[in-house]
């Protein structure tokens, strides 16, 4: 297994969002973060000969980290379509021979209903912008849906609520850990150019509870 640095360093020329929209809250999760997540995930056992499903896949990163793993094979799911051209070009700028879909379709829709052993992986909206309070609560439920493990970055301050949606839905946390997010100034309504956020990443097994 590679380690967590090198794979940081392969995702380091994953290319961001061209034209990123405040309403879809598209923040660029940083390579280091997402090599943290797929690496901790492949240490459990939960990427390698797996389907991986990214929601809200954005250009790629985490979709792309975790090809890098050895999974039987990964799908992204963005409803973002131009987003989805820059991680098709991205692939080629990491070099996976993985096999990966790229799937225009709303994440918390998701057209998917694997029959195999499934991973997902995401960095949902936090809810940040008005009208768009727990936008992660959507991705979430999909998660549940899907798949038997996932993982996903959250806001600082969530362990409650994450903790409660699980059990209400037949899923239990297993891992949780801190993490930062630091941020480039894109949108006009952004004060400094660069900024940190608290975050914090949630292993939940899902035992289907929900269905």
């Amino acid at each position: 297994m590679a380690t967590k640095s090198a794979l940081e360093t392969q995702l380091a020329v994953v290319a961001g969002f061209e034209d990123p929209r405040a309403d879809l809250e598209q923040y660029p999760t940083p390579p280091e973060l997402a090599a943290h997540v797929v690496h901790v995930a492949d240490l459990n056992g939960d990427i390698e000969g797996r389907l991986v499903v990214d929601l809200g896949t954005g250009t790629g990163m985490l979709a792309l980290g975790a090809a890098l793993r050895g999974p039987s094979r990964v799908v992204g799911v963005d409803v973002d379509r131009t987003a989805l051209t820059t991680a098709t070009a991205n692939r080629r700028r990491v070099g996976t021979k993985t096999s990966i879909d790229w799937v225009l379709a709303d994440a918390t829709r998701a057209p998917l209903c694997p029959a195999e052993p499934t991973t997902v992986l995401m960095n949902p909206p936090f809810g940040a912008q008005r009208g768009n309070e727990h936008a992660d609560r959507a991705f979430l439920e999909t998660a549940a849906r899907l798949a038997d493990v996932s993982y996903s970055v959250h806001n600082g301050g969530s362990q409650e609520f994450i903790e409660a949606f699980a059990a209400d839905h037949g899923g239990t946390v297993t891992h949780a850990f801190r993490a930062t997010l630091s941020l480039d100034r894109q949108f006009e309504f952004h004060d400094a150019d660069s900024e940190d956020i608290d975050a914090e990443v949630y292993r939940i097994e899902w035992s289907g509870g929900d269905e």
